[in-house]
């Protein structure tokens, strides 16, 4: 791949090691449920997986459902604590979409836990609604990510965990940016569900996983056989399974990144002019969200790729048309938040890559600013 590659929070390029993994297992044959020879192998391929994913997630690994990503991971979350009784579900205002658009359509009702200016769950609130909670709401459910895939402001899990644990209640943490870059045992942190995703980390896309503890109870999602210990039916992604293992020991075999590179970026691109976004909160140290007042972040994109440096906006498309995300909108950033840029960097990430960014950026904003600049008044 030619260029600058720093959109990691969208897919990580593949490891080597996963690459490796996923080859050889699609080199195999057999289908993990027949019994014979072949099927043993494949059988077995998909166990030690489980068991190296259980090293990422905390717990045993009788407790790992292999999904096709993080978005079915956190689905089966919601849609088994609806099943198992929850009417009343509180998501905090920035969570994916797979959760926020899954709470929606599940028949429960829904609520927003709202944010601070940083972007951190308001636990204050969340204390105070669960103090309220009403019988015929049926067993508290709330859902919290670990780190947010645009911002990187890492979220207080455990804290949320002990207040939702006081309420009786099922927490869901959506980990699928953090798995890798951070803590992601679910046990230590108090959740009782907890998805990752391969693609993040080094590995595959199509494939993911969600954990859960003893006091939640999940309920089969997709009918058919008897894979997944009867929680997911259909033939399991033996190569993707695999390579997702091989990513998941990479990634916790590495020294934690350091936000250096990303912080001598920020300092300059603040000095001239850009808004850090949740620079006042703990933050993914792979992960700079930056706004460029009056930039469009569309405009960003684009005079960025022209320089061979890739990165995504702090917006969602819909529809062919262009919004505010609803994270930044949620921070309470207003018309900043369609200036917005997300530069995510990772594993194969160098500090050239981040200075080559910040390079093409500065170009770009004097242009941008130059040409506003010549423009004459309205």
């Amino acid at each position: 791949m030619s260029g600058v590659y720093l959109d990691y929070n969208a897919t990580a390029p593949m490891r080597p090691e996963a690459l490796e993994a996923m080859t050889g297992a699609l080199a195999q044959v057999g289908n993990p449920s027949s019994v014979h020879t072949a099927g043993r192998a494949a059988r077995a391929l998909v166990e030690q997986a489980r068991t190296d994913i259980a090293a990422l997630v905390g717990g045993p690994a009788s407790t790992v459902v292999f999904t096709s990503g993080g978005t079915e991971a956190n689905a089966l979350a919601i849609d088994s604590a609806v099943a198992t009784g929850a009417r009343r579900l509180i998501v905090s205002a920035i969570e994916h979409d797979s959760v926020l658009e899954t709470a929606k359509a599940s028949g429960a009702a829904v609520e927003l836990m709202p944010v601070n200016e940083n972007g951190v769950a308001d636990l204050a609130w969340l204390k105070a609604r669960l103090t309220e909670w009403k019988p015929e709401d049926g067993r508290p459910f709330v859902a919290l990510m670990l780190a947010n895939n645009e911002t990187g402001v890492i979220q207080p899990v455990l804290e949320a965990s002990e207040i939702v644990r006081a309420a009786d209640g099922w927490l869901h943490v959506d980990a699928v940016q953090a798995a890798g870059r951070l803590l992601t045992d679910s046990r230590a942190l108090g959740a009782d569900t907890l998805a990752v995703s391969a693609h993040k980390l080094g590995g595959p896309q199509g494939v993911g996983a969600l954990t859960f503890g003893p006091r939640a109870t999940l309920v089969r999602g997709q009918h058919g056989g008897g894979q997944e210990r009867g929680r997911r039916a259909g033939t399991e992604n033996v190569a993707g399974i695999a390579a997702f293992a091989a990513a998941a020991r990479a990634a916790l075999s590495e020294p934690e990144l350091k936000p250096a590179w990303r912080d001598a970026v920020a300092a300059r691109l603040k000095a001239e002019g850009a808004v850090i976004i949740g620079e006042g909160a703990p933050r993914l140290a792979n992960t700079l969200c930056v706004a460029a007042p009056g930039h469009d972040a569309a405009l960003q994109v684009m005079s960025l790729d022209l320089a061979g440096v890739m990165v995504s906006a702090g917006s969602a498309c819909s529809s062919g048309k262009v919004k505010p995300s609803h994270v930044l909108t949620a921070m309470g950033l207003g018309e900043v938040a369609a200036c917005a840029i997300r530069v995510s960097g990772g594993w194969a990430t160098t500090e050239d890559d981040w200075k080559t960014f910040t390079e093409a950026w500065l170009k770009a904003y004097a242009h941008h600013r130059q040409r506003h600049a010549a423009q004459p008044a309205a």
